[in-house]
């Protein structure tokens, strides 16, 4: 569904992502781990085309998309959560959810939406800068799906969210992937929330992957040497 070959992406002189390559089956989700620094979020960003990559290629489904913008990408069906989450403050709860729908000419959040995540169906039509964190990232989410998307990515969605909720979002997660048929891409730093919800871990180290594992077979312990600092 999401295939990343030999992906390259710098800031001016300095490359950050060194020849990057990695795919995501249809209805998976991969978490991609690492420090602080080692290129989670410039990965993320370059595959949502807000950071242009140098060289190699992104593709969803068949379709490159490297060479693409961000909302040409959206409109082949990736979606971007970012960190800290970026929702409209001053918009209500739906209106915040509506501006995911742009690019499918639906005028109605779907009803599936507010299933997933009931507390926004009871919070529709308060600000979204009045919601709590998680509330928030529950938003932010949503707002993603609204656009129908083949691809989630999601940018750090457990920073500043207390342990119950990390819990609860990995069921969502798992959930949407379940009912939805979603890929799903994270970035994380959290060991216990990416084995709660990941088929599959990638230990992202300076730009490169040092280590991938099934969360079936994987080392926890090795996993975790590669994110203490």
């Amino acid at each position: 569904m999401l295939a990343v070959e030999n992906l390259k992406v710098s800031y001016g002189q300095s490359e950050v992502i060194h020849g990057l390559s990695f795919a995501v089956k249809p209805a998976e989700i991969v978490a991609i781990m690492g420090r602080n620094g080692m290129g989670k979020t410039t990965l993320m960003k370059s595959l949502m085309g807000i950071v242009p990559s140098s060289s190699g290629v992104i593709r969803i489904g068949d379709t490159p998309v490297q060479t693409l913008e961000s909302f040409e990408r959206v409109e082949r069906g990736l979606a971007y959560v970012p960190q800290g989450r970026m929702i409209f403050s001053t918009m209500t709860v739906k209106e915040n959810i509506e501006t995911g729908l742009t690019v499918t000419g639906e005028t109605e959040v779907p009803p599936q939406i507010y299933e997933l995540f009931p507390v926004l169906l009871d919070m529709k039509g308060r600000r979204g800068g009045n919601l709590s964190g998680g509330q928030q990232q529950q938003l932010a989410i949503a707002r993603a799906l609204a656009s129908r998307p083949k691809v989630l990515l999601l940018d750090e969605p457990t920073e500043g969210i207390q342990p119950s909720i990390i819990k609860e979002m990995a069921r969502t997660l798992r959930r949407i992937r379940d009912d939805i048929g979603l890929s799903i891409v994270v970035s994380e730093q959290v060991l216990s929330f990416a084995l709660d919800m990941a088929d599959r871990v990638l230990v992202i180290e300076r730009g490169e992957i040092a280590h991938e594992a099934t969360r079936a077979g994987i080392d926890e312990a090795k996993v975790a040497s590669f994110l203490s600092v």
